[in-house]
């Protein structure tokens, strides 16, 4: 069965095609998803457990910035950054049909992004700065590249926002170097800004697009103008909140924001999906970026702080989303069946209470905001855990059928 979409397209073959490119090379590096994927879960596993052991005073580690902005930065940099690295340098080769890196210039790409992620706590902090800010620029010049040779200018657009992030990771960098004069906080709500952005282009296309492909007879449709409204005014939003001091025109801008998502979720039939978990965990993380929305228009008139709406957007709807989208495009581009197994639905639903824990439960009882920051960071720990005892062997193996990816 192959399942298509205008978009990207998810294979699984139950026999190799006549005359199929054969496999080689090492099966982590030969598509992007394999070492990304496996990186970040990875990382995603150690990260949160280390962030928190921090704040709680049980580890102290010599970091050249905060605990909480090297928190935060990874988040945003090392983990949400690095998956959209791998499925862009994965989709562009289905959109395209054209090779993406592989290989040695994969390997080496992988090996950047690890050896930033190891310098942030072991070398000068210029050191990892430059590694860091390599990683960005060079994956979207590689996208960019395959989509200008095949012409593909729908979405270049991708490409430049991976330039925008790494223009808003040199302004953290230079932020922490003293060398700019704005606050390092800013940079990074910028950053978190893009991979909304990026999350809300490509849900748009795949959420509608997958719930199609797998409930026959569901067609999810939403009237012509309401995407690229629902777009533009997310950008304009999301702009004014990081851009400006907070004011009541980014507070209407951002609560019309999470309506117009709020309807567009509305059009894509989410009830029809609760059968199906690697749909709905599609459908759940996205509610998180209305929500997100909503509690950052209601920080802007100081009804709660901005770290809600920040984690509903990181943890909710970023961490929803990843989690789903690994678990699904790993499974199609290895040649396995696209339906998640009861561990997958166990990491669904530890991602959905982490956030729960992290954004919610602080609101109704801030009070005991350590034993909800200790929840959550539990359960997300366990879900990318679950992810790497899945998915690790197949992502170091070859696909099944002795395909090629």
């Amino acid at each position: 069965m192959t399942i298509h979409s205008p978009h990207i397209s998810i294979a699984r073959h139950d026999a190799a095609p006549e005359g199929a490119e054969s496999p080689r090379g090492w099966p982590v590096l030969r598509l992007g998803f394999r070492p990304f994927y496996l990186g970040a879960a990875l990382f995603a596993m150690l990260a949160v457990p280390l962030w928190l052991a921090m704040l709680l005073g049980a580890v102290n580690l010599n970091l050249h910035v905060s605990p909480l902005l090297w928190h935060a930065h990874e988040m945003l940099f090392g983990f949400a950054a690095t998956v959209i690295a791998g499925f862009l340098l994965t989709a562009a080769k289905s959109w395209t049909g054209l090779p993406t890196p592989r290989g040695g210039v994969l390997g080496a790409l992988a090996a950047l992004w690890l050896s930033a992620r190891l310098a942030a706590v072991v070398a000068p902090y210029a050191l990892y700065a430059a590694l860091d800010l390599l990683f960005l620029p060079l994956v979207a010049a590689l996208l960019i590249r395959v989509l200008l040779r095949a012409g593909n200018r729908r979405n270049l657009a991708l490409g430049a926002i991976l330039m925008l992030l790494a223009l808003a990771n040199l302004c953290f960098h230079l932020a922490a170097l003293g060398l700019i004069d704005i606050a390092a906080v800013r940079a990074l709500h910028g950053g978190l800004a893009l991979i909304v952005m990026v999350e809300c282009v490509i849900g748009g296309r795949v959420i509608p697009a997958f719930t199609a492909a797998v409930l026959h007879g569901v067609k999810p449709r939403a009237p012509s103008w309401l995407d690229p409204v629902t777009l533009a005014t997310t950008a304009v939003a999301l702009a004014s909140w990081v851009l400006m001091s907070p004011n009541a025109i980014s507070a209407v801008a951002l609560g019309a924001a999470g309506v117009l998502h709020a309807v567009r979720l509305s059009h894509w039939r989410s009830w029809r999906a609760r059968a199906r978990p690697i749909l709905w965990v599609l459908h759940l993380a996205y509610a998180w970026i209305p929500i997100g929305l909503l509690l950052l228009a209601w920080a802007q008139w100081g009804g709660v702080s901005v770290s809600a709406g920040v984690h509903a957007l990181i943890v909710g709807a970023t961490g929803g989303l990843v989690i789903g989208m690994i678990t699904r495009t790993a499974r199609g581009h290895t040649g396995r069946p696209i339906h998640a197994s009861k561990p997958e639905v166990t990491a669904y639903l530890l991602v959905s209470g982490a956030a729960v824990a992290r954004v919610l439960l602080p609101l109704v009882a801030p009070q005991q905001l350590t034993l909800w920051l200790i929840a959550a960071g539990a359960a997300w720990a366990v879900a990318f855990g679950i992810y790497v005892f899945v998915f690790a062997p197949w992502l170091v193996s070859t696909r099944l059928h002795g395909q090629d990816g």
